[in-house]
């Protein structure tokens, strides 16, 4: 396979502008890199944050986004079409999701496999976490709006034939989700909450937790309909309520016999009231864990003697592990993780603006918006 020597991108030159297809050289991988032909792309509705409000004030907060002009794009699939002198672990030819996490892959964090310790850590083709993340878009500039990227051999994660690149342009916000599930040993003898459940990474907590075996799943959202749909995933292990029927945390109660579930993941979009949130804490039972995967930003009131009290674990997760991407991916070919349920809704880089002004129509998170470069 190879590469030609130009390539089409999407690119943002002024934050909040539209996205300019261009043509531009074709990068060229280093030596532990490899570069992809992009055949999917995910395109997550927090984007458009990023591209229209975050790309404004991401300096004053410390969360730079990589500078402009910039091709954007979080979750690439395609296919590897080089690679550098000393990869080992992909071929030319193989079909790969790239995880977008970029670490400096030398610090201790990196070698004890905590990445997300690393003062490097990035989002490829998203935004970074402090100045640091400059050094990394110097060296992978570009994200997955494009028909080719240069990504770090660890990125690359080879797909099953039977995973196609638009469901593995989701592994992302999937991968959030489970990697919280599993940061809190989520298993067969497991009862978990999923605030958000019908959302992109609440609908990915789901159908996480099922792979891994969590034998009842407490599902919450507003849309009684998306609900439906969620139950019906997995009817005996899944049971659904609306957070505007009422305490969620009294749901849980009456349904676990008065103890609370093993664990809870928050997985609430950005602008969701942090009362759903502490529905969410007072629903675990004693000794049981919170884990917030989710966007809301308001400070939390905590008592921490309750806390002590009930051996409360509180805890954050960020995205997931080059590792858990293979577990994942692993999954997905065995068919324990059900990538069929999301919807695809693919455009092209020449209609990419107008597909992204038409994700307020998603259904939840069972749409699944893609670029196909």
């Amino acid at each position: 396979m190879k590469a030609a020597a130009t390539m089409r991108a999407a690119r943002m030159h002024e934050a909040g502008a539209r996205l300019i297809v261009e043509e531009l050289p074709t990068p060229i991988p280093g030596n532990e890199d490899v570069l992809i032909r992009v055949r999917s792309c995910g395109m997550v509705p927090n984007l458009l944050n990023v591209l229209h409000q975050l790309a404004k004030i991401a300096p004053g907060l410390g969360m730079p986004l990589p500078p402009l002009p910039a091709v954007f794009g979080l979750d690439p699939a395609g296919e590897v079409a080089q690679v550098g002198a000393h990869v080992k672990n992909v071929a030319v030819g193989d079909r790969v999701y790239v995880n977008p996490m970029r670490v400096c892959g030398t610090c201790r964090h990196c070698v004890d496999g905590d990445f997300a310790a690393c003062r490097h850590y990035t989002f490829n083709g998203y935004f970074g976490f402090s100045h640091n993340s400059l050094e990394i878009y110097d060296r992978y500039p570009s994200g997955g709006m494009a028909e080719y990227m240069v990504a770090p051999s660890y990125a690359a994660v080879k797909l099953a034939d039977q995973t196609s690149f638009d469901q593995a342009a989701r592994l992302g916000y999937v991968g959030t989700a489970y990697s919280a599930l599993r940061r809190s040993n989520v298993g067969p003898e497991s009862t978990v909450l999923i605030t958000g459940a019908s959302g992109t990474l609440g609908l990915g907590g789901v159908i996480s937790a099922l792979a891994l075996g969590a034998k009842r799943i407490f599902a919450v959202a507003r849309d009684r309909g998306l609900l439906a749909e969620v139950k019906a995933i997995s009817p005996g292990r899944i049971e659904t309520m609306s957070s505007l029927d009422g305490s969620v945390r009294e749901w849980i109660k009456e349904m676990t016999s008065g103890e609370g579930v093993d664990v809870a993941v928050d997985c609430l979009p950005h602008g969701a009231p942090v009362e759903q949130f502490l529905e969410a804490y007072h629903s675990v039972r004693r000794g049981g864990c919170v884990v917030n995967a989710g966007g809301i930003t308001e400070a939390i009131p905590v008592f921490l003697h309750d806390l002590m009290t009930r051996n409360i674990s509180l805890v954050g997760s960020l995205w997931f592990t080059p590792r858990e991407a293979r577990e994942m991916a692993a999954l997905a070919e065995s068919g324990l993780l059900d990538l069929s349920i999301f919807e695809t809704c693919a455009c092209t880089l020449d209609t990419v603006n107008d597909a992204l002004g038409d994700m307020s129509a998603r259904r939840g998170g069972f749409s699944n918006y893609v670029v196909n470069p």
